[in-house]
């Protein structure tokens, strides 16, 4: 087992009135639905990461509204000790379309969410406010 901690990403993107999630390609939670995100690489900045992950998955180009949380719970992923920073972006570019590590992309609306991989429920349920908000106005 790995006993160095890894850092990682993801990504909540409202988008024409629900969130944008991806169909995991790969294990664990493969075939399940989650937020975008991935691990940041060795000398890369988390927000560079939150870029990169989110256009190699969704297609979609973001800006960063905020930080939802820190997600460090050890048995949050079957791999090992992921620690995952959550943040509430904007969509300001690209096309939506599935990705590198995704098999499909879709929007969701909050009232018929898939069950999520991971604990990106709580991360939704934590941002659901914010999320609302935006939503409101789209």
């Amino acid at each position: 087992m790995n006993k160095c901690i890894t850092l990682t990403i993801d990504a909540i993107i409202p988008y024409k009135k629900g969130v944008v999630l991806i169909k995991r390609k790969n294990d664990p939670y493969k075939n399940c639905y989650a937020l975008p995100g991935g691990v940041v690489e060795y000398g890369e900045k988390v927000e560079d990461a939150l870029f990169r992950e989110v256009k190699e998955e969704t297609g979609l180009d973001v800006e960063i509204k905020k930080i939802v949380g820190v997600y460090s719970d050890p048995k949050r992923d079957p791999r090992g000790h992921f620690v995952s920073i959550c943040f509430l972006t904007l969509p300001v570019g690209g096309k939506l379309k599935a990705g590198s590590d995704a098999k499909d992309v879709k929007v969701f609306y909050l009232n018929s969410l898939p069950k999520l991989a991971f604990d990106h429920e709580r991360m939704l349920e934590d941002a659901r406010d914010d999320l609302h908000e935006i939503l409101s106005k789209m």
